[in-house]
């Protein structure tokens, strides 16, 4: 696709007479980035240069249309085929065992969880990533939106990914998302224990047809569960982490708590920042007193 993408670029820039570098100039990159495209080498274009490329080249879109095909190959075999299901489903019904679902991620959190893996390859592809995620959430705002319901286990909620400012602001998004009245959040609590999906994150899709696709995810693997009866296992399972879940008030409840802390932790200096502290003060202190912060007390001279 990204070859497919490279020769409508190419095609498009010579039926309007131009060069690659004054391509790259109305699109504000390097005439070498335009290079790199049209052979499908390199970093594959995010869809901010989709856009911008199909304006400058008068495509009527379709660059734009070609891109979430492009896209898709930034991303590892096996969750190819899950992305081209989620991007036709109209009811999404996720439980997230160690992170924010990636519909709901903010953009800082997403580039903290895709900076680490075994599958990445450098700050180009980690870019592709990122572009590629934000550029999936644009579906929740569409007319077709699906019906998103996701259950997060309160680890989700407990681990500063990114650091303190980058998790307040990610749980003011899920708060923000929840007063959506096509979106449920609910957070499935410790005290629950045990139950069928530990380990993992679990996502059942319905589409247009009605039919469902199950989708399983660990931190290097994914397997999409197509066979009926499999499938019927999974959804049952969600629903009963649906049940067990607390009710959506009192989710949204302690997703507040959690920020709160993380805007208290944010606020402390952390340990050698007080040590810092400290030692100024206590330098501080001692130049007032050779100032003259205190009159000497006067003694007996000592004999010879």
């Amino acid at each position: 696709m990204a070859a497919l993408f490279g020769t409508r670029v190419r095609r498009l820039r010579t039926a309007a007479g131009l060069t690659q570098a004054e391509l790259g100039a109305r699109t504000h990159v390097v005439g070498t980035r335009i290079t790199q495209i049209e052979r499908a080498s390199g970093a594959k274009p995010t869809l901010e240069l989709a856009r911008a490329l199909d304006a400058a080249l008068g495509a009527d879109g379709l660059l734009v249309e070609l891109w979430p095909y492009v896209y898709r190959e930034a991303f590892p075999d096996w969750s190819r085929k899950f992305i081209a299901h989620s991007e036709q489903a109209v009811s999404v019904r996720q439980y997230a065992a160690h992170l924010v679902p990636g519909l709901l991620q903010t953009e800082a959190y997403a580039r903290a969880v895709l900076s680490v893996g075994l599958t990445l390859d450098g700050d180009e592809q980690l870019e592709e990533r990122v572009a590629a995620r934000m550029g999936r959430q644009q579906r929740l705002a569409s007319p077709d939106r699906p019906e998103l319901w996701v259950v997060l286990d309160e680890a989700v909620l407990k681990r500063p990914i990114g650091g303190n400012a980058v998790m307040w602001a990610q749980l003011e998004r899920l708060v923000k998302a929840a007063a959506e009245h096509h979106i449920k959040v609910q957070v499935l609590p410790f005290e629950q224990g045990e139950h069928d999906a530990m380990g993992g994150s679990l996502t059942v899709l319905t589409l247009p047809d009605g039919s469902e696709v199950a989708y399983t995810e660990g931190a290097h693997y994914g397997q999409l569960i197509e066979e009926p009866a499999e499938v019927e296992r999974f959804s049952l399972t969600y629903d009963r982490l649906r049940a067990d879940a607390l009710p959506t008030l009192m989710s949204l409840g302690m997703i507040r708590s959690a920020m709160e802390g993380y805007h208290r932790e944010a606020n402390v200096p952390s340990r050698s920042d007080r040590r810092r502290l400290a030692q100024e003060q206590l330098q501080q202190s001692g130049r007032r007193r050779l100032r003259g912060g205190g009159r000497r007390v006067p003694g007996r001279r000592p004999r010879p």
